[in-house]
This record gives structure tokens, C-alpha cells and sequence, in this order.
């Protein structure tokens, strides 16, 4: 009885490289003139221009949309980092807010930040 041995080899190249989303670490919001001011901290590991968190927003408790802040550039020293947005409508009544924060790569996160309004 005879066995062939037939080599093996193993690679890993054709894999996608498993990137940690942009998170939310916390937030603060505040009356200001006839809007609001959001301060948000994120943190991602920024690789350069090629792979950064490029943005977060505000949105109402049922997902529309009240305020975008675009990040013009990566942040790859500075982490966490913090950022603000002013002018943000919130809706008469509304209590809370989600925040959601954005990857040039795989862009929205898929968690939001919940902040209850003082």
C-alpha cells in the first residue's frame, strides 16, 4: 500500500483585515443660541488617510437624522479625540438622542450612543 503526500499549504491573504468600528466613548450636549452644542469623544485606530473615523451625527430616537460633523482628517496621535457640532434642531419634547459615529472604510457603526438631554 502506497500514500501520497500532498503538501498543504495555508494563507491567510484572501481574508478582509477585521477593523474595530469608530465608538462613541461619551458626550455632552447643551443649550446654545436657538440650537444645541454636542461635544463627542470617539476613539478608532486611525491608520492615516486611507482608514480613519471620518464623521459622527445626531439623530432623534427613531433614527432621522438632525446634525452631521464630517472629521477632515485622521486622528492617529490623538485618541481618544473630541470634537463639536453647534446649531443641532433638536425636536420640541424629545428627551434623548443617538449618537452614531462613522468609518471612512466601513462606515456607520452599528451601535449608537444614547444621551439624555439635560
Amino acid at each position: 500500500m502506497r500514500f501520497l503526500l500532498l503538501p498543504l499549504t495555508f494563507s491567510t491573504a484572501a481574508l478582509p483585515a477585521l477593523a474595530a468600528e469608530p465608538v462613541v466613548e461619551g458626550a455632552t450636549a447643551r443649550p446654545s443660541g436657538d440650537g444645541w452644542t454636542f461635544s463627542v469623544t470617539l476613539s478608532h485606530p486611525d491608520t492615516g488617510w486611507e482608514h480613519y473615523a471620518d464623521g459622527w451625527r445626531i439623530l432623534d430616537i427613531e433614527g432621522n437624522e438632525l446634525g452631521l460633523r464630517v472629521l477632515a482628517h485622521p486622528h492617529e496621535q490623538e485618541q481618544p479625540f473630541t470634537r463639536s457640532l453647534s446649531g443641532v434642531q433638536i425636536p420640541q419634547g424629545a428627551t434623548r438622542v443617538q449618537i452614531q459615529a462613522r468609518c471612512l472604510v466601513d462606515g456607520w457603526g452599528q451601535g449608537a450612543y444614547v444621551l439624555t438631554l439635560p
